[in-house]
């Protein structure tokens, strides 16, 4: 296979990754969002939250650039089950806890108020994203249960944190850049939102991840051909079954049903990609086509701009080195008459 392993990677770091300063500017507005909620819950005498827990692919670190600002960022709210309890002992009802942070949470700054979802309450900025806050509370028995619909259910999001982290430091063979197996989840989940059409169609971001912990092969020296063997075995494991089980909650599934729409989305568009990328097996493959392949897969221009610098800056070396051969045999002097002759 062709060696574009230092393009991938450079691809990965250039263009997939967040920025330190959009991370910087996520965590200052997730920071905002929690004082804000404590602040005007206490002015209205209502229950204070024991804790925050961000979760999901903001927790994991997997979240990737997006041109569209199309972020979503997690951040659980807890509360003790005995803190949203009335005076007569009744629980509060899972709807009336998300109605209540999203209450708290208004603000005449944002141009969008907080709204209910059936899982959380979303914030939204004018910069695209949002910020989804789900609302769990803490039983008796330590369990954590999320408010959903009309119900409190048995969740334990933060738990996926740590399956993960546990995954990318066995997994990984290396513990550089994050290491290797967060890289590919990020590269995987970068290739699905690559279109704009497919990002309501294909798999979700926690599928992905879920089916790279099942199909990832490192290669500690060659990234691109971790990528390439990672996508070819989501797509063998999606031939024989398109559900996906969730990795924490037992019996829980990321999926729809046994013809689930989205992984079979995602099963048709890695396929396509691996053909684009069969040139690479060819020998007489040339590094311009290599390039262009993965341009394909990813829908966009920064591989073969590689290229065309590589080139710009060959051939500027190229023309200086001329320049230096014909000034490296000078004519002849004569020192006849005290001048110079050609």
């Amino acid at each position: 296979m062709y060696d574009c392993a230092k393009d991938v990677l450079g691809f990965h770091d250039e263009r997939v990754t967040l920025s330190q300063s959009d991370r910087t500017a996520m965590r200052d507005r997730r920071n905002a969002n929690r004082e804000r909620l404590k602040n005007n819950l206490k002015d209205k005498g209502k229950p204070l939250p024991q804790e925050f827990i961000k979760q999901g692919s903001y927790a994991m670190l997997t979240m990737v650039q997006d041109p569209d600002n199309d972020y979503d960022i997690d951040d659980g709210v807890y509360f003790t089950r005995k803190s949203l309890q009335g005076k007569d002992g009744k629980d509060m009802a899972a709807k009336d806890a998300r109605q209540m942070v999203c209450d708290a949470l208004q603000d005449d700054r944002f141009n969008k108020q907080p709204q209910v979802r059936k899982s959380c309450v979303r914030i939204y900025y004018e910069e695209g994203y949002h910020v989804d806050m789900p609302i769990y509370r803490i039983t008796d028995d330590s369990e954590y249960e999320l408010s959903t619909g009309d119900s409190w259910t048995i969740s334990r999001a933060a738990d996926v944190e740590d399956w993960f982290n546990d995954v990318n430091m066995t997994k990984s063979p290396d513990i550089d850049n994050g290491r290797q197996f967060r890289r590919i989840v990020r590269l995987l989940k970068k290739f699905a939102r690559s279109r704009t059409a497919w990002k309501d169609v294909i798999a979700t971001g926690f599928t992905i991840t879920k089916l790279s912990e099942e199909c990832y092969v490192a290669n500690k020296d060659r990234e691109d051909v971790a990528l390439r063997d990672t996508m070819a075995a989501i797509h063998r494991r999606l031939l024989s079954d398109l559900e996906v089980n969730h990795p924490v909650t037992p019996g829980a599934k990321l999926t729809s049903g046994p013809d689930d729409s989205s992984t079979a989305f995602l099963r048709d568009k890695v396929a396509i990609a691996l053909d684009d990328l069969k040139c690479l097996d060819d020998p007489a493959c040339s590094r311009k086509n290599a390039l262009k392949a993965w341009d394909k897969v990813f829908n966009t221009d920064f591989f073969f701009s590689r290229y065309q610098e590589k080139s710009e800056s060959n051939g500027a070396s190229a023309v200086f080195a001329n320049i230096l051969s014909s000034n490296s045999n000078p004519p002849a002097v004569d020192k006849r008459g005290g001048g110079t002759f050609a």
